[in-house]
Parts: structure tokens; sequence; C-alpha cells
């Protein structure tokens, strides 16, 4: 099931702008590795769930897998072939803003190397470029 959310103040949101890095959700904070966005786009709830999908496949149910996104913005779309106005069509997904150094999905308890292909796989069902960043320690 895609993620979305359970109840919100207005079904239909309007597109906004993006612009700008991200200022917060731009560092590893729950596992050791963590996949890094290096674009601005939207996140489809289901490239999110085909995220999910391939790293726990690839982990084989060793170490943790962290989302750090949430689709919470309504996208509405007409239906083919329908005249102008009308109204605002109705939800057709529901989309997760990425900006440029977002940390998208973390691994823990895993080694590096396990990390790197399973982030590789999840990199791949992205629509943004991504790499791989690792925990900073203090000290």
């Amino acid at each position: 099931m895609a993620l979305m959310p359970k109840r919100v103040k207005y079904r239909k949101s309007q597109r906004g702008r993006m612009k700008g890095n991200a200022t917060r959700l731009n560092y590893v904070a729950f596992g050791e590795y963590g996949l890094q966005s290096l674009d601005m786009s939207w996140v489809t709830a289901r490239q999110i769930e085909a995220g999910r999908v391939a790293a726990t496949h690839y982990l084989h149910r060793s170490g943790k897998l962290y989302i750090r996104i949430f689709p919470n913005k309504s996208i509405t779309k007409k239906p083919l072939e329908t005249r102008m106005g009308k109204g605002k069509a109705e939800v057709e997904q529901w989309v997760a803003c990425v900006k440029p150094g977002m940390v998208i999905f973390e691994i823990g308890g895993v080694s590096e190397d396990i990390a790197k292909r399973a982030m590789a796989r999840v990199a791949h069902k992205m629509p943004v470029a991504c790499r791989l960043i690792s925990r900073r320690h203090s000290g």
C-alpha cells in the first residue's frame, strides 16, 4: 500500500514552487549510511515504495531501513480529452517535495559494502540523482 496522509485539512493543494537547498532532513540521523538527493523533484509514493521494496529485498532482513520523506502533497490530474473549466481535477497521486541535500533513505546495522549496494538499487528507483553519505561521528 502506497504512503499517503490519513487525513488532510485541504484535499487539493496548489503546485507551489521549489527552490533552494534543503535546510532540514540534510544529515544522517537514524542509521549509519544515507541516500542524499542531489536534484530537486517530486518523489511519488509509488517511487518511495519501490525503493523500500528494493532495499528490503536486497538486505534479506538484516539491518534496518529508515524512510526519511513522506508524500504529503496531493497532485491532481484532469482526465484525457476533458474540456477546460469544470473546476480543479481529482487527486491523482501523493508526492514528497525533495530538495538538493535531503536524505531520502537511511540504513543501519550493515557493513558499508552492503549499504552501498542496497542504496544503489534504491537510487535507480528515484527520479533524482543521489549519492551515498555516512554519519558524521563527533570526536
